[in-house]
């Protein structure tokens, strides 16, 4: 009997037995696979949507289903190593893996999301199509809404991109995949109402993804960064991982 959580280092007969040691509960990490600035890799997104599952899963004792390694970023094509896929083949592909696993006995369903905002619209189609022709239980995890409590403790900015919010987690998580001493900073600048935080407490425009020509001006800039990378610590990153982890598994026994 394998002691990991993941559903592919599982035979069919673990598989199998997960689904009631685990009371029909599965948690699904979606990432990306993007530019996140030269100081982090492209898999950073779904490196932390895997990391915050594994560490809750092993608690809670749920399996893992494989990660998602893509994502939907146009925006950031103009940077080698992105790989974009449209949103409408990711809700379906989503919508698929929700569908197998159904058909072997899970009906509560955790995403969880490590691509920001861009990603949340897609899952959220899957997620409603999965509620109402299978009747199971779908919800979406996003470490942007669910670390409101804990973010402005850390002395953080707002939520840009490969700032130092990714960056300390990735130090806490990965570190050996930071190059730190490569970062750059670009802090945010004033942009009148509009902000992609979801801790943004006034009046914003919704977010759009960005067009190439307003990422080519912004690479030049910042090599893909918004934020201030130079100010993440493991210690930080720790922080605000574990709050993750507490949190999913405190989702995962409300499911339950």
């Amino acid at each position: 009997m394998t002691d990991s959580v993941w559903l592919q280092d599982m035979t069919w007969e673990e598989a199998g037995k997960s689904v009631e040691t685990g009371n029909g509960i599965i948690l699904l990490p979606v990432g990306s696979t993007e530019q996140h600035g030269p100081h982090l890799p492209l898999g950073t997104d779904t490196m932390v949507a895997a990391a915050i599952a594994q560490g809750a899963a092993e608690k809670a004792s749920v399996p893992v289903a494989p990660p998602l390694w893509f994502g939907w970023s146009p925006h950031h094509m103009i940077l080698p190593g992105t790989i974009t896929i449209r949103p409408e083949i990711l809700s379906e592909a989503a919508f698929d893996v929700i569908s197998s696993l159904h058909q072997h006995g899970f009906d509560k369903f955790i995403l969880i999301n490590g691509h920001r905002i861009v990603n949340i619209t897609w899952l959220q189609i899957a997620g409603e199509r999965a509620k109402r022709e299978f009747g199971v239980k779908v919800v979406i995890f996003d470490p942007a809404h669910m670390s409101k409590s804990v973010v402005k403790d850390l002395g953080w900015g707002a939520v840009g991109h490969a700032e130092e919010i990714e960056t300390s987690q990735m130090l806490y998580c990965h570190p050996e995949l930071v190059k730190l001493d490569r970062a750059i900073d670009n802090p945010h600048g004033p942009a009148r109402l509009y902000s992609v935080d979801p801790n943004f407490k006034d009046d914003t425009l919704c977010y759009v993804p960005s067009s190439p020509e307003e990422m080519k001006a912004h690479t030049l800039e910042s090599g893909g960064t918004t934020g201030e990378p130079t100010k993440a610590d493991a210690k930080g990153g720790k922080v605000y991982h574990d709050h993750l982890v507490e949190r999913l598994v405190q989702v995962i026994r409300m499911l339950a």
